[in-house]
């Protein structure tokens, strides 16, 4: 007679668990509280459980395949997410097939459905806009985990969880400083209007505004360089009374920084400038740039593991979870001597 082998069930009901804790244990991981974690490895010893890796090996490689989709691989911010992204999948034995669907909804789709296909094992999308439907739909008949970061475009949280940094208070402690510097005719430069991203780091900058009874004004455009260097050009000639900018993101800002430098405009004390995302150039170019910090390298990490836990164990993540903000202010908004007044 063959004598059965104790199994994770087992060690969850003699711990007072349930399995997927028990799972995450054996895992090593960092999610469970110590004394939980303790409780769980005596009732292994007392079942005699025994992990067997071999065979959770095995099974993690059928099912070892993440497909990772980003709008814009080209911006370093989405680039240093993707790659925290990676190698937190990696370090887990899992493979990462990584797309830039470059802002094209119908591309994105395509890839889609092309990692459908090839088998991938879950999702996380920084998603472009248009033709939502035919990118999500698809992963919802597929039955296959997604996780949405960065920007949400469709509604179904509870299908598609989404995760991103808190944007309405970038958009106020960016304006809130600039208001600190004396500045009095602060403009919100970049991005497209109407959508969600754009409408969240507006609405901080507007209640900060609206506190001290200021004027919004906006200028609205793609978050790219070009469009920065050309609004240093327009903002000189037609708008001498604005005299400080909270940029969409910092390819804006930077793209305005070089805009005023080519007209001779010193930045930081006629013109001062907050960034949003706070990419590794902004510590980099001259004057160094204020920005909203937005940890992608932990948050990278952090949406991996909220996957893992869904892929692995079946606890889906909350439908929307925001990560915490923080400003950096330097001379391009302190001035050269970098002294707050």
């Amino acid at each position: 007679m063959s004598i059965r082998r104790p199994t994770i069930l087992d060690v969850a009901r003699a711990a007072g668990v349930s399995k997927s804790t028990v799972s995450l244990v054996v895992r090593g991981s960092p999610t469970v509280k110590q004394q939980t974690a303790r409780l769980v490895r005596e009732a292994m010893a007392e079942t005699g459980y025994v992990y067997n890796r071999a065979a959770a090996n095995l099974r993690k490689s059928s099912v070892g395949l993440i497909g990772l989709v980003i709008n814009d691989l080209r911006n370093p911010f989405f680039t240093e997410f993707a790659t925290s992204v990676q190698m937190a999948l990696s370090a887990q034995g899992y493979a990462t097939v990584i797309s830039n669907s470059d802002e094209d909804g119908a591309l994105q789709a395509q890839m889609v459905a092309s990692m459908i296909e090839h088998g991938v094992s879950a999702f996380i999308i920084s998603p472009a806009y248009g033709q939502e439907d035919a990118t999500f739909d698809q992963i919802a008949r597929a039955g296959i985990p997604c996780l949405q970061v960065l920007r949400q475009v469709d509604l179904r949280g509870d299908l598609f969880p989404f995760a991103a940094f808190d944007y309405a208070r970038g958009g106020l402690l960016a304006t809130q400083h600039l208001i600190a510097q004396k500045a009095r005719g602060i403009a919100f430069v970049g991005g497209l209007p109407d959508r969600a991203v754009t409408t969240e780091r507006m609405s901080g900058y507007l209640e900060a505004l609206s506190a001290q009874g200021l004027q919004p004004v906006a200028f609205p455009g793609r978050a790219t360089r070009a469009f920065g260097a050309a609004m240093a050009e327009e903002l000189s000639r037609d708008h001498p009374e604005i005299d400080a900018a909270v940029c969409f993101n910092d390819q804006v800002a930077l793209g305005l920084l070089s805009g005023f430098a080519r007209l001779g405009r010193q930045v930081g004390t006629e013109f001062r400038i907050v960034g949003f995302d706070d990419i590794e150039e902004c510590d980099q170019a001259w004057p160094r740039l204020s920005s909203v910090a937005c940890d992608s390298a932990q948050f990278g990490r952090d949406a991996a593991a909220a996957l893992l836990d869904w892929v692995e164990t079946g606890q889906r993540p909350p439908p929307e979870r925001r990560a915490p903000v923080e400003l950096v202010a330097r001379e391009s908004s302190l001035g050269p001597e970098g002294n707050t007044p």
